[in-house]
C-alpha cells in the first residue's frame, strides 16, 4: 500500500512539474518548455527539511537573512526576508477578503528553544515534550521560514489560542486557499500526523516557494513526500 502511494505522489510531482515550464523562445523562433529540475529545486533554502528526524544545518543562520516586523499587538517578530515579504502580500489579500491575520512568531534561535524545552519539561515532563513539543536544533522555527499566525475578527476578538484556531473553519479554509500563490503551504495537515510528526496546527505556515507549493497543494502531500519524490 505505501509502494502505490509513493508512486502516486512521484507521479503527481511529475505531472505538476511538467505543467510549470515557462515559454521560451529559441534562436529558430519556436518556444522551447523549461522544465524546473527537481535535483536543481533540492538545492534551494526554502526547502530545507527540518523535523523530529532531521536537524537544522550547522551553518543555517549564515544562508539567511532576518528582518524584523511588529504585529498588531506591537510585538516583535523576525523571519526570512523573502518570508516575510511574501506573508505581507498575502495578509492583504486576506484583508481584502476581510480577514485579518496576525504573525505570532516565526524565526526562534536554538537557545530559545531550549528554554522553552527546559520549560516544559519542569512542568510536563519528558514524554509530553517529545510528543507536542520540537528538540532544540530540530524546529522549523529555526528555519525562520516557518510562521504562526492568529486572526483578529471583525469585532476585534483576538483568535489565538490553538482550540479557537481549529475551530475557525471557515477563516482558515479561505486562508490555507491562498497560500500556493504567495508560496506558504500548511505544514502539518490533518490526517498526516505520521509522516510530519505533529498534530494538525491550521496556523503554522511554512515558506516553501510558489512552485513547490502549488505541486505539494494540488497533490495534497506534505513536504516530506514531496522531497522524498525527487530523490
Amino acid at each position: 500500500m505505501r509502494k502505490i502511494a509513493a508512486i502516486m505522489i512521484a507521479l503527481c510531482v511529475c505531472f505538476a512539474f511538467s505543467a510549470c515550464g515557462q515559454a521560451d523562445v529559441s534562436s529558430s523562433g519556436k518556444e522551447t518548455e523549461v522544465v524546473l529540475r527537481p535535483e536543481e529545486i533540492k538545492q534551494d533554502i526554502y526547502l530545507v527539511l527540518v523535523n523530529k528526524e532531521n536537524k537544522l544545518p550547522d551553518d543555517w543562520t549564515d544562508r539567511i537573512e532576518l528582518k524584523v516586523e511588529y504585529n498588531a499587538l506591537g510585538e516583535e517578530v523576525w523571519a526570512e526576508k523573502v518570508t516575510l515579504e511574501h506573508f505581507d502580500a498575502l495578509r492583504e489579500e486576506l484583508l481584502e477578503q476581510g480577514i485579518d491575520i496576525e504573525l505570532d512568531s516565526a524565526y526562534r534561535s536554538v537557545e530559545e528553544q531550549q528554554e522553552i524545552w527546559d520549560e516544559w519539561m519542569a512542568v510536563y515532563g519528558k514524554d509530553y515534550c517529545e510528543r507536542y513539543l520540537a528538540k532544540p536544533g530540530y524546529s522549523e522555527h529555526h528555519t525562520g521560514l516557518a510562521i504562526d499566525i492568529f486572526v483578529i475578527q471583525k469585532n476585534n476578538k483576538i483568535v489565538r489560542d490553538n482550540d479557537g484556531m481549529i475551530a475557525d473553519i471557515k477563516d482558515f479554509a479561505e486562508i490555507h486557499q491562498l497560500l500556493p500563490k504567495y508560496g506558504f503551504i500548511l505544514r502539518y495537515p490533518d490526517g498526516k500526523e505520521d509522516i510530519t510528526g505533529y498534530s494538525y496546527e491550521p496556523w503554522h505556515l511554512r515558506y516553501v516557494g510558489e512552485d513547490a507549493a502549488r505541486v505539494i497543494s494540488e497533490c495534497g502531500i506534505t513536504l516530506e513526500e514531496y522531497l522524498s519524490s525527487l530523490s
